[in-house]
């Protein structure tokens, strides 16, 4: 019969300890800049329809890394610029294949 009693003592301290607490005013908010994005306001993904399907590309700092091709009849796949330059290779999927060493150390 101590834990319940324990349980209600806790939810009471914490409800006064946030009844307590001081209420912080909200972060100055900055205005939108006006104006056409710049070279270095690039979207990191762009999606491009087409009659064939979509391509999703995908960049870091401005340069295009992935290509994600989701034709309209078909599985989607990848084509990834593994080295940095410029030169797509295809993946069927995202998974490598790698699968690490699991053993179970407890069991409930």
């Amino acid at each position: 019969m101590r834990h319940p009693a324990f349980l209600l003592l806790t939810l009471m301290l914490s409800g006064l300890a946030v009844a307590a607490a001081p209420s912080d005013s909200p972060p100055e908010l900055q205005p939108v800049p006006d104006g056409a994005p710049g070279p270095d306001d690039v979207p990191p993904v762009t999606i491009k329809p087409s009659a064939q399907g979509r391509v999703v590309e995908y960049r870091a700092n401005g340069k295009l890394y992935m290509l994600k091709v989701i034709p309209r009849a078909g599985k989607p796949y990848y084509l990834i610029d593994q080295k940095g330059d410029g030169q797509f290779a295809r993946q069927d999927s995202l998974d490598s294949g790698l699968r690490p060493p699991m053993w179970v150390v407890k069991e409930f």
